[in-house]
Formats: structure tokens, sequence, C-alpha cells
């Protein structure tokens, strides 16, 4: 049978792969673009569900769900469809417990929590070396970074043992590793953490729901809607869902891509799916080394998702935001919680078993796992909170051509030697997907970034016309990216006074105990900034 002949293949029909079809059919609309997609619908990582609710049945998203101001990308995609935001509702008290099931239970009303006077100056040190070294951090060329051998020799893990003093902040920081990669801090470089952190603008956007933040917005209809527009706008004729790629082979004329019943032949190929589905894609020939072994050490983490809905939200009725904050034990399965009511007033909770929890929690049964939850939602919450309509969850470690969920890391020592083959073409292949992203990576406005990127560099190739002088350059550098480990100077590292450190971070817990405004920590820090960065005496090593 004669293969079909196409002039760009997708894998993968998730915001990525979409992205990157819209953007070519804009730029070129005589180019014949297919998109294979191994599972029965498009979306990847973002999977939109109705379940019952209050008034009936509403949706929810049970994927990827939250965007923010300052992710450009997918702001401006949402805007080009036609779409709405709405604003995560964290008005209210907060709910911290971390320490074991036998520590105390605190609450709290800003973006700080209710932490003792040592814990709290450990936490304002902690936060103003992590952000002084995402400072230094070259997204686009990690291995360009300062110190970037030393940093990416280690864990997460090792620097927060090395540098966070109290035991209660090392539970918090793997609480927000659990959060935000569903993995341990053991799991990942502590350069790959740095910058990811520096792709987005700092840890604490990350963490919070604030203005800027990783959750402040929700999209009306949920998130799978944007793959499911872009589709529309690409043409379902186009897409091929239940089709996956088992081999991509090369030659000089073409790229022939297989899947289990069909063959298409194509003039170029863009990967989108994570890599480590990626990797288990037969190429002939080989892809370089570089490449093959870096997708071979990026692991996935592991997070389970749950939607709890209700007739009321009565936590919004007691003065609660929703939002609990928990470490990792024996009694309690998620690490943290969000309102999740909808547009249409449907009141529901959201939370997120992760990391270790997810290991530990993913073997029992699902009754089981329902119970622990709303055991712990009324430990925190109230009574009110066994009174439910519906639970539904979705475990990623289990959902085929997925494997896991929401991003790949990188183990130490990948970033500085092999960083470069995640973006670099391979022939006639092009990379893309969330993890490939220099703005927002594992997010999905970095899936979209990655998707258009692609995009021009297949451009550049087949229809160089369609794109613009400086596209055209930006392709060029990017491609001529040296990528051969070589460090910047090390900058000049800072030293504090050990009395003027110890005056400092007591006036610092004070202020941060005194405090009941939201901007109060971003003040904290800027002033401990200016402080360090006019100090000259050299008896306590900062960095």
């Amino acid at each position: 049978m004669t293969a079909e002949i196409w002039d760009v293949i997708i894998v993968g029909a998730g915001l990525s792969g979409l992205s990157a079809a819209h953007l070519l059919r804009k730029r070129e609309a005589k180019l014949r673009i297919l998109i294979l997609e191994g599972k029965d619908r498009v979306g990847g990582r973002t999977v939109s569900t109705e379940i019952p609710a209050a008034n009936g049945v509403d949706r929810w998203d049970f994927g990827g769900q939250w965007v923010g101001s300052t992710q450009t990308h997918i702001l401006e995609l949402i805007k080009e469809l036609g779409l709405e935001t709405f604003p995560q509702f964290n008005t209210g008290k907060k709910v911290h417990h971390v320490g074991g099931p036998g520590a105390k239970v605190r609450t709290y009303g800003n973006s700080i929590p209710a932490l003792s006077p040592v814990v709290l100056m450990d936490l304002t040190h902690f936060l103003w070396k992590i952000d002084r070294l995402c400072a230094t951090i070259c997204v686009d060329n990690p291995s360009r970074t300062p110190n970037a051998v030393e940093l990416d020799s280690m864990t997460l893990h090792s620097y927060i043992e090395q540098h966070a003093w109290t035991t209660e902040l090392k539970e918090e920081m793997g609480l927000c590793s659990r959060a935000v990669f569903g993995m341990e801090p053991s799991q990942m470089s502590f350069l790959f953490f740095l910058m990811y952190a520096a792709a987005a603008g700092g840890l604490l956007a990350l963490l919070e729901s604030t203005p800027g933040s990783a959750q402040e917005l929700k999209i009306k209809g949920g998130t799978q809607q944007l793959s499911e527009c872009l589709a529309e706008h690409v043409g379902w004729k186009n897409v091929r869902l239940g089709s996956a790629v088992t081999a991509i082979w090369q030659d000089a004329e073409w790229a022939r891509v297989k899947t289990a019943t069909d063959t298409f032949l194509s003039r170029a190929v863009i990967v989108t799916c994570p890599p480590h589905l990626a990797a288990k894609i037969h190429y002939q020939p080989s892809l370089p080394s570089q490449r093959q072994f870096l997708t071979q050490n990026m692991p996935v983490g592991h997070m389970i998702k749950f939607i709890i809905t209700y007739k009321t939200a009565f936590w919004r009725e007691k003065g609660f935001s929703g939002e609990i904050v928990t470490g990792s034990s024996s009694d309690c399965p998620f690490c943290v919680t969000f309102d999740a009511t909808s547009p249409s007033g449907n009141a529901a909770l959201v939370g997120f078993i992760a990391g270790e929890q997810a290991y530990k929690w993913s073997s029992k049964e699902a009754g089981e796992r329902r119970e622990a939850v709303l055991s712990c939602l009324v430990k925190y919450l109230g009574p009110e909170a066994a009174s439910f309509i519906h639970h539904e969850e979705k475990d990623w470690a289990k959902e085929d051509y997925s494997g896991g969920c929401p991003v790949n890391v990188m183990a130490p020592g990948l970033l500085t030697y092999y960083h470069p083959s995640l973006r670099r073409p391979c022939g006639r292949i092009y990379w893309a997907g969330t993890e490939t992203a220099t703005q927002w990576c594992g997010y999905m406005s970095g899936a979209v970034q990655a998707g258009q990127r692609a995009a021009v560099e297949v451009l550049a190739e087949l229809c160089p016309t369609a794109l613009t002088q400086e596209e055209q350059e930006a392709v060029q550098h990017s491609q001529t990216v040296d990528g051969s480990g070589r460090q910047a100077p090390s900058p000049k590292l800072m030293y504090l006074s050990r009395s003027k450190a110890v005056v400092i971070a007591l006036t610092i817990s004070a202020a941060l105990l005194l405090a009941q405004r939201q901007n109060t920590l971003h003040k904290v820090k800027t002033y401990l900034m200016g402080v360090f960065s006019t100090t000259k005496n050299n008896n306590i090593f900062l960095l």
C-alpha cells in the first residue's frame, strides 16, 4: 500500500502539538499537516470531565488547570480562541499542617504561613538565596550558568540539607517539590530546580495564587477546550486519534513515520510527547547518543488529582479559602487542596496526592484513598466535609500515553552535559513539549511556546519566506548555541557578619509575625536584599 505523503507530521495532539499545527497553518495555509495521537482524545495532559454537582452536572479539569497573568503565550491563545478566565478563589483562612499527625494545625490569612520566629527566619534566608541563584540562571543554556557543574552535581534535597537550618523548613520544601513536580527533592538536579523556577520568574511564582503566579487564573469551561478549539482550526480531518507512533525512519528524501497500522511520509516531523514517551519511539538511524541518554533519564512526576463536589461551599461560609497545605504523613494522602467552585457556582474542592504520597497511596483501593481524604478534610475544615455529592480522581501514572504528571524532571548531571540536545533538531525531527520551553517550562504556557518555537524551526526549513527576518535569525542563533558546558565567570560571593545577620533575621521574623498584608514578605525580602548588597564584611558565607 502506498504511504500517504505530508509536509509536516506532528506526534501528539496536546497543547504543544496543536499549537505548532495552528501556527504552521496560519503562516502557510498550503502545508499538508497531519497530527498523530495515541490517546482517544486531544488535550494531552489536560482533560476536562463532567461530574455530578449541586446543580446537576458541571465540568472540571482533571489535568492542568491554572494559568497566570505573566504566562503570555497561553493568554494570547486564550484571547485568540475567544475563551475567558476567572480568578482562583483564595479569600479566607488557609490551613497549614506539617510535622506529622500530632503537630499543631495552624491557620493563616495571608501568603505567609503561621510559622515560629526561627522557621520564619530560616524561610526568609532560604528564599533570598534561591532568588539570588535564580537570577544567575541562563535558562536557554543552563550550562553557561555560573557554577553550573557544582549546582548540577547535587540534588534539590542535598542543597536543602546544607542550607536550611530547621526541620520544618526542610519539610516545607519537600511539600513544595511534591506539589509542583509530583516528585521528591532527592529525585531532581538542583540546577534543574533553579532553571524551572527562573523560567517562571522565581520560586514564589510557582507556589502562590496571587497575581502573576502559577495558580492565579482558571479557564471557564476547562482547559481541554483549548486543544479542541485548536483542532477545529487545524481541521479534525488532519487529526488521527488512536494512532500512536512506534517508529520514525529518516533517509535522504523523507521521514517515514509508522504507527501500528499505517506508514506516512513527511518532509518534517515535530515530536511533542513527553521525553520518556519520545524515548520509546524507534528511530532509524539512531538519534545522537546525547539525545538518547537525556530522554532515558528524565523521570516523570506521579500525581493523583481529585475533585470533590458539595451542595454548598461550606468552607467559605466558615471563613476558609479552601487551601490546605499538609506535610507527608501516614494518615493524610494529599499535599495541597484549593477551592474549585465552578463559575456557575457549583461548590467543589480540588486536591493533589503527589510524589512519595502518590507512590504509597496508589497501591491502595480507591475507596480507602477517598475515605482518608475525607477524614482529613473533616479534620481541617469541619464535619460538613463528610457530606459530599461526588468524589472523582485521576491517577496520571495509569493514563495511557502519559504515564505520569505534571512534568519530566532532570537528574543531576544532565543539564550540564546533555541539555542542548533537548531542543536541537535531529535531521528532519524537531522537538517540542512543555519540557523544552524557556518560559514557564512545565506549564501549559510553556507547551504553547515550545510548539510555536518548533513550528518556526520547521518553517525556516520548508517555507523560510513565511518568517520575519527576526524569526529567521532567532532560529539560526538557537541552532548554533554552544552546548559545550563552558561556564560564565562566577559572581562575587556575598558575605554578612554574624552579628548583623542575627539582628536582621530577628527583625524580619518579628515583622513577619506582625504581618497582616499580602505584600509584607515582598517588602521584607526587598529590605533584606538591600542590606546584603551593601555588606562587605566577610564572616558568614551566604551563597
